[in-house]
């Protein structure tokens, strides 16, 4: 992780709402309606949810966010990365950072859901590198054929 700071970020910033904007118009584009389920800017300032941002200098890398489920359970939400900062190890970064506060905290284990197809399979190589493994549909989502669900045991 050279040359960039990982940072817990309050939403309030430009820069970190132009690259939610971003994050949420990739999903609406790579999934059918009903089947996104990215956290807006008002799920992500949720009660129990925390929001990193990664930064050089003044230059927002990437973005990611941890929610509690409760009884050791957490939930990895709105990784993406910036395009223009893509392959550098910004995404792999924030999700360490991200696993190891979800230890601190208690968790014992760390579930996402992500969509299926093309685009999504960058992150889902990312998540699989890191010990990601297949699971069943979890908390209020339902499985469909345009999502799927990872767990990592902590």
């Amino acid at each position: 992780m050279s040359g960039f700071a990982i940072r817990e970020d309050d939403l309030e910033g430009a820069a970190t709402r132009d690259l939610l904007r971003l994050h949420l118009e990739g999903m609406h584009a790579n999934s059918p309606p009903g089947h996104v389920f990215a956290f807006d800017l008002s799920g992500l300032k949720a009660p129990g949810v925390t929001v990193w941002t990664a930064w050089e200098g003044e230059t927002i890398l990437g973005i990611g966010a941890l929610r509690d489920l409760g009884d050791g359970t957490a939930e990895l939400k709105s990784m993406r990365t910036h395009p223009d900062h893509a392959r550098r190890g910004v995404g792999a970064a924030i999700l360490e950072h991200i696993i190891s506060v979800a230890r601190a905290r208690g968790a014992r284990r760390l579930l996402l859901e992500t969509g299926s197809g093309p685009a999504f399979e960058p992150a889902l190589a990312l998540y699989r590198r890191r010990g990601f493994v297949a699971a069943p549909a979890f908390a209020d989502y339902e499985a469909s054929a345009f999502n799927q669900f990872l767990a990592l045991e902590l």
